[in-house]
């Protein structure tokens, strides 16, 4: 894989953020008039889900048209080879032990057990609006896929072929978490949820976002860039914030945890985080 053909950062994040931007924004201000009118709810659902389509579209309008990018596409898909087991284990195991782990700390600071119980109904995702007629269920699914044809096949790289990937890691998070920022003002969406609990609580989930992207593209690059563990690895991450009734304070112990493990993990992979060769994560 050459990372020189990754060279469009502006032209893809312009793109990957701008147009999303633009469909939230509109979507935001239809959502507060929608109320009892079926075809802006059905309009507002719409520019929600194509958003969330923006980072893929762009991302395949950059790849497909060359050849050799294409077919790194389609090996990332398909390729488990040299896949060590502990990387399996790792993206089944992580989310669902973070959790649990924040909640049960959470316990000796006063904090309910009524946390681990399942939710009833399913409102929204993690990081995904739940837009007018789209249903949750159909968002948890759908968002790691489309989100990651957009960030794992084309942002990650063009960020990395200039930076080592730690500073990759921060600079993707700071960039996704503006991403996300439209849908803050969206009704039903989990940044919405956020924001009127508490400033502080929307700057957890900013936080968050670093520590995640870390493991995250730890697991990507040492799994030959594996989109399905990729689009698993996010797809636990939003699905096991949402089937629990986690308190607020529970998600911070949950950052806290988060950037322990991925403080463990720099320090054991040093060179393959600090160093600007790409021989160490591209084979």
């Amino acid at each position: 894989m050459r990372l020189e053909k990754y060279n469009h950062p502006v032209l893809f994040y312009g793109g990957a953020v701008g147009f999303p931007w633009v469909c939230w924004f509109i979507a935001a201000w239809l959502s507060r008039q929608w109320e009892g009118n079926p075809s802006l709810m059905a309009w507002g659902s719409v520019l929600g889900l194509l958003g969330l389509c923006g980072p893929a579209g762009v991302a395949m309008a950059l790849i497909l048209p060359d050849r050799e990018m294409r077919r790194e596409l389609f090996s990332q898909i398909f390729n488990f080879k040299g896949i060590r087991p502990v990387f399996r284990v790792f993206s089944f195991a992580i989310f669902p032990v973070n959790i649990v782990s924040a909640q049960a700390i959470s316990l000796l600071f006063g904090y309910s057990a009524s946390q681990f119980k399942i939710v009833e109904h399913i409102s929204f995702s993690a990081g995904v609006p739940s837009i007018g007629i789209i249903p949750a269920w159909f968002l948890i699914a759908a968002a790691p896929v489309l989100e990651e044809f957009g960030w794992h096949t084309y942002g990650i790289h063009c960020v990395r072929r200039r930076f080592n990937l730690l500073l990759t890691c921060v600079i993707f998070g700071t960039i996704w978490g503006v991403w996300h920022a439209p849908l803050g003002f969206i009704k039903g969406t989990y940044q919405e949820a956020v924001a009127e609990t508490g400033i502080i609580y929307s700057i957890n989930f900013m936080a968050s976002l670093v520590p995640y992207l870390i493991m995250d593209n730890w697991l990507y690059y040492k799994t030959n860039r594996n989109m399905l563990l990729e689009i698993l690895f996010h797809f636990e991450a939003n699905f096991f914030n949402e089937i629990f009734k986690t308190r607020p304070d529970s998600k911070i112990i949950q950052t806290v945890l988060l950037l322990i493990f991925s403080i463990i993990i720099i320090c054991k992979e040093k060179k393959f985080f600090f160093s600007r060769s790409h021989e160490e994560i591209f084979r």
